[in-house]
């Protein structure tokens, strides 16, 4: 017998039963969480769970109109909610595919992964999902009332998974798809950390040096009498701008930045735009191309050897193409091959895939393997992102360098270039 948040038998009792579903939704009300341990007055049979009351004496109390005799009531201390992440997911369907290739039966993998779990927020939705799945509900539907967290693609695995008695295989392939498309977008990530961050504390220090050292030599050079130089005035003109609008500049930056980003979560047409421009990038471009090619053909893959069907596959993959372009690409070839044309004619009209991917669907396609060639064809192109990210990396910090020094350079030799003549005006 495994307990949830509220362990209340015995069978058939409506009243418990409710009681229950009250403790598996007990963050939403109001009180305090309370562990408990006692004994059924009816059965004497010894049960474990939470409550939720304002004090002590009212969660025995509680316990007491249900027909259980506490024995011990512990409050549990309060844990501060951490944001679920996919890296939350990833980790979590690693591990009940684990457990359930070891022989543990889903329920009882799923409370010892759920309870387990190092963030609350991830325990408590997955418990939720359990007590679901422990009143009927298919698995896959559990995790589709969640789609923040579980997307078609994920869901259809589930779903398929279930159907055909793999749940376990299909846990694993989906662990592993996870895995694969978490690791490309950390490499990538990682890759932009290093120069990103050296830009942000060059573009600082420049703001610093424009809004409140440069005024200072000025005033310095305007004491003495001395002649400015031609670049020295320049950048002088220049630090004026930052001294009067210096936070305005500030405030616009900003500003911009979220309406664009607030642009593209909300408009198509917008987001489509700057896929596109992405896409057009020079090295980054290529970097982001090959990783939505290699997610996409893992995806489709995927799914393809679970047994979905062709159209379903590229209806969960047009969701997670994590590209406009691609999404409405593969919308498309959806349509032309509910119409009959292949895999493989319908995506070559898209022109969005390489001839190489395209030679890998046609042969897979021929001989009945179409989710292996596509597999391999993913994990080419997550090695092209690897040497790709690499090669920026190498290629980035040079030019970063250059440019930056070049510019903090050509402000102090206009800081201090002034000095030179302060020789004539002492004289």
């Amino acid at each position: 017998m495994f307990s949830s948040f509220l362990n209340i038998k015995p069978r058939g009792n409506k009243m418990a039963q409710a009681e229950q579903k009250r403790g598996l939704f007990a963050q939403k009300n109001k009180g305090k969480r309370f562990t408990f341990e006692g004994k059924n007055t009816n059965t004497d049979q010894l049960v474990r769970g939470e409550v939720v009351a304002k004090d002590e004496e009212e969660a025995r109390k509680k316990l007491q109109r249900r027909g259980i005799r506490p024995l011990r009531i512990s409050k549990v201390k309060a844990t501060k909610k951490r944001r679920i992440t996919q890296e939350d997911i990833t980790v979590f369907t690693r591990q009940l595919a684990t457990m359930m290739k070891a022989g543990l039966p889903l329920m009882q993998a799923f409370e010892i992964v759920a309870r387990g779990h190092s963030n609350p927020s991830m325990t408590e939705m997955l418990m939720q999902v359990r007590a679901d799945v422990e009143q009927g509900s298919a698995l896959g539907k559990s995790f589709a009332k969640y789609p923040k967290y579980f997307d078609r693609f994920y869901c259809n695995l589930i779903a398929a998974g279930e159907a055909g008695g793999v749940l376990e295989s299909l846990l694993d392939k989906l662990a592993v798809y996870k895995e694969k498309t978490q690791a490309i977008k950390k490499k990538v990530k990682t890759a932009l950390t290093y120069p990103i961050s050296i830009v942000v504390v060059a573009i600082a220090l420049i703001f610093v040096m424009m809004r409140w050292v440069l005024p200072e030599f000025g005033k310095v050079y305007a004491g003495m009498g001395a002649e400015l130089p031609g670049l020295t005035k320049i950048v002088m003109d220049i630090s004026k701008i930052f001294v009067e609008y210096g936070w305005l500049m500030i405030v616009m930056v900003i500003a911009i930045c979220f309406g664009v980003y607030k642009l593209h979560e909300k408009s198509p047409n917008f987001q489509k735009r700057i896929d596109a421009m992405v896409l057009r990038l020079p090295i980054f471009g290529q970097i982001v191309r090959k990783a939505t090619i290699a997610r996409w053909a893992r995806t489709t893959s995927t799914l393809f050897a679970a047994g979905v069907p062709l159209v379903e596959v590229l209806d969960s993959v047009a969701g997670a193409a994590g590209n406009i372009l691609y999404e409405e690409a593969t919308q498309d070839i959806r349509a032309k091959v509910t119409q009959g044309l292949s895999l493989t004619s319908s995506m070559q009209s898209t022109d969005m895939f390489p001839n190489m991917v395209i030679q890998m669907a046609a042969i897979g396609e021929e001989s009945g393997s179409l989710d292996d060639m596509l597999n391999k064809a993913a994990e080419f192109y997550e090695d092209e992102v690897d040497n790709s990210v690499a090669q920026l990396s190498s290629l980035m910090e040079p030019i970063i360098m250059v440019v930056l020094g070049s510019i903090i350079g050509t402000l102090l030799v206009a800081m201090y270039l002034p000095l030179f003549n302060l020789g004539n005006v002492v004289g």
